[in-house]
């Protein structure tokens, strides 16, 4: 019995280090090699662990940039890094929402605009505003400056789980997050939010401003959707996690001591 006990942990710690890699892959641009195993349900759960792995990066970077830079200088090149190690995969999501669903458009309609690869002039002023939402928002902290650049990532990828269970997929074809819903969503898939909740106790009364934005932000926002179109598809997750984002790090510099 103690054998087939030592077999199976290697097993499920190499299978969890697989599904965050799919994880990592999905969400990033990260080397990580071919994704010949990738299962997007299974990767799904590790999502705020990518979430804590892209902000440990960006971290590390503002550390060493606010060396030589003011921080608003530093937040600017945070949001720019992000960007590019997200391969701008949710900003795209973002423009597309606000395409489809910002405007005097029915259901059928807005679905459609989504799915055109074209950026309209509402999508630009989205994504530039929650960019310059976020830098600004960001240049403003510097109290667990370091701890808050990892969880607000992570924190925005629970969101889009949250999102993914709560929420049925909207469109009646394949899409790019339809493989995410099926089968649906259990609670146990949702157990690595605790990780970034636990994680946030570490920025003292500051947790309670992090935490009451994501959950507003996000209540917000799936009711938004659930009202427009009746659930989500990838575009709409993604847009909430850059939405998300842009509003954590508001709370956060709402909360600097004057």
């Amino acid at each position: 019995m103690g054998t087939g006990n030592g077999h199976s942990q290697p097993f499920f710690l190499v299978a969890a280090l697989d599904d965050l890699a799919g994880a990592l892959q999905f969400l990033t641009i990260l080397p990580l090699g071919t994704a010949d195993r990738f299962d997007p349900r299974r990767a799904m759960r590790y999502f705020p662990v990518a979430g804590i792995v892209i902000g440990t990066i960006v971290s590390v970077f503002d550390t060493l940039a606010a060396l030589v830079l003011p921080l608003p200088v530093a937040a600017a090149l945070d949001v720019a890094l992000m960007v590019l190690i997200t391969g701008a995969l949710h900003l795209d999501g973002l423009a597309d929402t606000a395409d489809g669903l910002l405007g005097p458009h029915d259901r059928s309609r807005a679905l459609a605009i989504m799915k055109d690869s074209r950026v309209g002039a509402m999508g630009a002023v989205a994504v530039a505003l929650v960019l310059i939402v976020k830098t600004v928002g960001l240049g403003a902290v510097s109290h667990h400056r370091g701890l808050a650049l990892i969880l607000v990532p992570a924190f925005a990828r629970c969101a889009m789980m949250v999102a993914m269970t709560a929420m049925p997929y909207a469109r009646s074809e394949g899409g790019t997050g339809r493989a995410f819903f099926h089968p649906p969503a259990r609670a146990v898939d949702l157990a690595a939010i605790a990780l970034p909740f636990g994680l946030s106790l570490f920025l003292g009364w500051r947790c309670i401003a992090i935490v009451s934005a994501l959950v507003g932000v996000t209540a917000l926002m799936l009711l938004f959707y659930r009202r427009r179109l009746g659930g989500v598809t990838g575009d709409l997750i993604g847009a909430l996690g850059e939405v998300v984002e842009a509003g954590l790090w508001v709370a956060l510099a709402a909360g600097v001591p004057s």
